[in-house]
């Protein structure tokens, strides 16, 4: 690919986990893509660190109070430096942009991402909040202005390659495949005295703190069942999660004759990423391969709802509709924040989503606005809840 014909592409959320090893496939990669906007939150330290190796047109950190540590550091290489939320939100409109990876963690990747679609920049979405959370209206935006929404999700970048060659033809069903995270196969009881520690030790994948805990409690498969229903126009019973402990098959398709296909490979977050900062094109790479021989057993289980609730809230919210997996979205937020700073155990995060699901204000119909308001008030429940009205989670 010529120089003028590479990618150049803004990593809203560089320094988390997705970010990360995005930038290891440009670095594999430099022929093809060019690195124009980088953004982190609060590692200021890291975010200098990948922007004096690529060189960036320019940086945001969203912690103000780190704006003159980054500035000093990146303004004689002659980067350009913002801070603030809302310079995250405008930077993806610049014009030079191509392709923006959505990675930014949780709900606070809602608003840039909607302000790239709005500018017609191609979406690599990571942040499986924003369809969670408003997912009509990140949708509806997009058909408007013609934007194409690349699946980063393992699980959903292959349903994604699956599809390759058959959106005329209609699905049947899709399979999202769960490892079932460090506690497949316990009980709830037994559930009730692990440890933070414990939970952020995930058996395949290599995550942040946040979605680790996700994984742990089944909410992240909740929140991709959600996530598969806006990206690819499905019913709720098209939806089936199965877990599979080796994470090999990374999800199955089922069309309208009984066929399925399935995509598989190694549990690297890159190589998805790759393929959706590459697509149409599959770019070579020097990723470990898949080998039967290590791998002669490949196993399917069913998933204990009962024992991880989340799963099961996740679909509730889904059917549903309207505001509720906003609010389900929030609270979990909220839930895993006091878990991991050991205010609340395992068992009562799901405890405390569903009372906010049971408490807060339901809307059928929302805008835009609807969803601010709901996500607040759902973390400010979520709070109360914490402090007050279960003194037992103190």
């Amino acid at each position: 690919m010529e120089e003028d014909k590479k990618r150049h592409i803004a990593i809203l959320g560089s320094t988390g986990s997705i970010g990360t090893q995005a930038l290891e496939v440009v670095d594999a990669n430099r022929d093809q893509f060019e690195i124009e906007v980088l953004t982190a939150n609060n590692n200021s330290e890291l975010l200098i660190e990948q922007s004096l190796k690529h060189i960036p047109n320019a940086v945001v950190i969203g912690n103000e109070s780190k704006y003159k540590q980054v500035f000093e550091a990146l303004d004689p290489k002659e980067i350009k430096v913002y801070a603030g939320m809302d310079a995250i939100d405008q930077i993806v409109e610049m014009e030079d942009i191509d392709l923006v990876l959505a990675a930014m963690v949780g709900y606070a990747g809602l608003r840039s991402t909607l302000s790239a679609i709005e500018a017609g920049k191609t979406i690599a979405l990571a942040n499986k909040e924003t369809l969670v959370v408003a997912g009509d209206l990140v949708t509806k935006l997009a058909r408007d202005k013609g934007v194409n929404i690349l699946p980063v999700d393992s699980e959903h970048s292959a349903i994604f390659q699956c599809l390759a060659g058959e959106f005329d033809n209609k699905i049947e069903k899709i399979y999202l495949t769960a490892s079932g995270g460090p506690f497949r196969g316990r009980t709830k009881e037994s559930l009730a005295t692990v440890t933070k520690a414990e939970a952020l030790k995930h058996p395949n994948w290599e995550m942040g703190d946040k979605i680790t805990i996700d994984s742990a409690t089944l909410m992240n498969k909740g929140l991709e069942v959600i996530e598969a229903k806006w990206l690819f126009s499905l019913h709720p019973d098209q939806i089936e999660v199965v877990v599979h402990p080796q994470s090999i098959v990374h999800s199955i398709v089922q069309f309208e004759d009984g066929s399925m296909k399935a995509q598989m490979g190694l549990p690297d977050m890159k190589l998805p990423i790759q393929y959706a900062l590459g697509y149409p094109n599959r770019l070579k790479s020097e990723f470990p391969r898949f080998n039967f021989m290590d791998y002669p057993s490949l196993t399917f289980e069913e998933v204990d709802t009962e024992t991880f609730r989340n799963l099961a809230l996740a679909f509730q919210a889904m059917k549903k509709g309207g505001n509720m997996p906003c609010i389900l979205n929030a609270a979990n937020e909220v839930a895993v924040e006091n878990f991991l700073n050991d205010r609340i155990g395992f068992n009562e995060m799901p405890e405390l989503i569903e009372a906010c699901m049971d408490k807060a204000h339901f809307v059928e119909k929302p805008k835009y606005e609807d969803y601010i308001s709901s996500d607040e008030e759902a973390r400010m429940l979520a709070e109360e809840l914490i402090g007050s009205a279960y003194p037992t989670y103190r």
